[in-house]
């Protein structure tokens, strides 16, 4: 999509700009070959993956690599790689649009991103031209399946804590590999391991590029795990591992920051995929409450069904407008860049490193959107759900792992907010002149001037006012903390679900808008909708978060003019939710599916 007629929006400027509709891509706007490239992802998982469910799950031998080996012959392996390696080449949006129409293939899906994602991209954009014409054309088709090194026994979320150890032969020739890690996703069947360890007593990781043929390398047992059974997860240890100096991937040190970059995108795709399972699960629930009849009626008639139903589906439409939103940004900056002279290969890192905000939001985001969607799956389900006859046992069982993947939800949440204050800090992000404007305009008598009456004016009103809210606390607790404000978790969680709520409402209103602009606002009515509920929703949550915080930091006068101004700044005016919520229930199960 061309860069030259819209607005760039930097990372983390949600909170302090405002958005246009027209800026923002969403998924209304795929292209032909884009839904033709969605459906053969469907059409696979339909295929292969869901008549073998159980086969998966018991990882009978033999099975996942031949999926993966299909799924290579088809392309699927090789969206986002170059045409020169023997992929598609195409955008990130693309790519992030496989993640997702894969992300209903339970175990599957864990197996195809972990390849797809950490397996391939840290060769592809930091490798240099021998170590990728060398692998990843291998890796692009198939032939070689890829693992990721990172976590071990005690190095977790501080991933630049671990033990393994890299040290020089005499002869100069090889590094000598030694230590153990863990959770290591395909390490059953994988020929290339991405493997993270420190040089002799160096400060930071290094990382390799680990042939399965080196020798040296040895497993435990497939570990048992409550859900994702069908996914190769084993412990990997490496003794006196002989790797060829030229595996270094990057400059030595650089692995830490190699495992960073690779993570923001692998958060963003996670969304994606926790999107496509939860189209999936709703389109089974609804389906059900169709079938399921209770006192002479199919529970789809029930109200409590349908609050279900409608939450289910408004809370999937807009996080899907937010991951795309944001998708479309990190293609825009890759055009820029690129544009602006800069390698592709740099420019793709260095993209997505502009939206590690907007990534760290959506994962937390995506994947408790799941796990609400897939919880609500199984009551709908009622005594059938808790049953491993029914699909949603395994769903709900499956789902759970996303709040841990790529950093669990807690880290992302502190990250959310630490990455946005270092812009400040470093002068990218002018978050204290919005946030001091905030703080002036407490002490001010509210405006009531009359209200614009067009389209969205009441709402974008109201989210001008969430964002002002989000500043006001963020703005008070850095004030009121200084530098201790990181040892403050609670409140940067809260400030973090404020910041969160913004991007996920703007995302939904601006879609809508856009959408607005395209039909007629009677044509998507029902999109309108979704994105209102949304938005009071949002305020009320808001409200929560906001007062939490200011209670655990603020007193007295100071404290009762903050909470007086967030009830101020959350409020809006008065719709009938439950009307509105029956409206976007009737479609869903008039269609018998998840239709938006």
């Amino acid at each position: 999509m061309a860069t030259t007629d819209k607005t760039l929006t930097k990372g983390g400027e949600f909170l302090i700009k405002e958005t246009l509709a027209q800026d923002i891509f969403i998924p209304e706007e795929w292209t032909e070959e884009q839904k033709m490239i969605a459906q053969t992802c469907v059409d696979f998982l339909e295929a292969e993956v869901n008549p073998n469910l159980d086969r998966i799950d018991s990882q009978e031998e033999g099975l996942m690599e031949s999926l993966m080996n299909k799924a290579g012959e088809l392309g699927l392996l090789g969206v986002s790689v170059p045409e020169v390696y023997g992929g598609f080449g195409k955008d990130f949006n693309s790519s992030m649009l496989v993640t997702e129409k894969v992300g209903a293939g339970h175990s599957f899906a864990v197996a195809l991103s972990a390849h797809t994602g950490i397996g391939t991209l840290p060769i592809l954009y930091y490798g240099n031209e021998e170590q990728k014409a060398k692998y990843i054309p291998k890796l692009a088709s198939g032939e070689w399946k890829a693992a990721y090194c990172l976590t071990e026994p005690n190095a977790g979320s501080d991933a630049n804590s671990g033990k393994t150890k890299a040290k020089l032969s005499e002869d100069g020739k090889h590094y000598i590999i030694n230590g153990q890690k863990m959770w290591i996703t395909n390490a059953g069947f994988a020929d290339v391991f991405t493997v993270f360890a420190k040089i002799d007593d160096d400060e930071n990781l290094s990382a390799f590029i680990i042939e399965k043929s080196f020798g040296g390398i040895t497993m435990n047992p497939e570990e048992h795990k409550m859900g994702i059974k069908g996914s190769s997860t084993r412990q990997v240890f490496f003794n006196d591992c002989k790797v060829p100096v030229e595996n270094l991937l990057s400059e030595r040190q650089n692995g830490f920051k190699i495992a960073v970059n690779i993570l923001n995108i692998g958060r963003i795709k996670l969304c994606a995929s926790a999107i496509g399972a939860c189209k999936e699960v709703t389109s089974k629930a609804i389906n059900y409450s169709n079938e399921r009849i209770q006192f002479n009626i199919p529970i789809s008639k029930y109200g409590a069904i349908r609050y279900k139903l409608a939450e289910m589906a408004t809370k999937i439409w807009c996080t899907e407008a937010a991951a795309y939103r944001a998708g479309q940004n990190i293609d825009d900056a890759y055009d820029a860049l690129v544009a602006g002279g800069m390698d592709s290969g740099k420019a793709k890192l260095k993209s997505t490193e502009q939206y590690a905000v907007e990534c760290a939001v959506l994962k937390v985001y995506g994947s408790e959107t799941l796990d609400y969607v897939v919880d609500e799956g199984v009551q709908i389900y009622g005594g059938m759900g808790y049953s491993a006859e029914a699909p949603m046992d395994r769903a709900y069982r499956d789902a759970r792992i996303n709040r841990i993947f790529e950093g669990t939800n807690e880290i992302n949440r502190l990250l959310t907010v630490d990455m946005m204050l270092k812009r400040a800090m470093k002068g990218e992000l002018d978050l204290m002149t919005p946030a001091m404007n905030v703080a002036k305009e407490l002490m001010e008598i509210p405006d009531f001037g009359a209200e614009d009456d067009g389209f969205f004016a009441k709402e974008k009103k109201a989210l001008l006012n969430l964002k002002k809210a989000t500043l006001m606390v963020a703005g008070s607790a850095v004030q009121k903390f200084m530098m201790t404000l990181a040892k403050e978790q609670e409140i940067l969680m809260n400030i973090a679900d404020m910041a969160s709520l913004v991007y996920i409402a703007e995302s939904a209103l601006l879609r809508a808008e856009k959408l607005a602009s395209i039909h007629s606002e009677a044509e998507v009515a029902l999109q309108i909708d979704m994105a209102r509920v949304y938005l009071h929703e949002s305020l009320d949550k808001a409200y929560i978060q906001g007062k939490e915080a200011i209670n655990s930091f603020a007193e007295g006068d100071e404290q009762r003019m903050m909470l007086m101004g967030l009830r101020r700044f959350t409020k809006i005016e008065p719709m009938n939710l439950k009307e509105a919520r029956q409206r976007i229930a009737k479609k869903l199960i008039e269609e018998n599916k998840y239709c938006f």
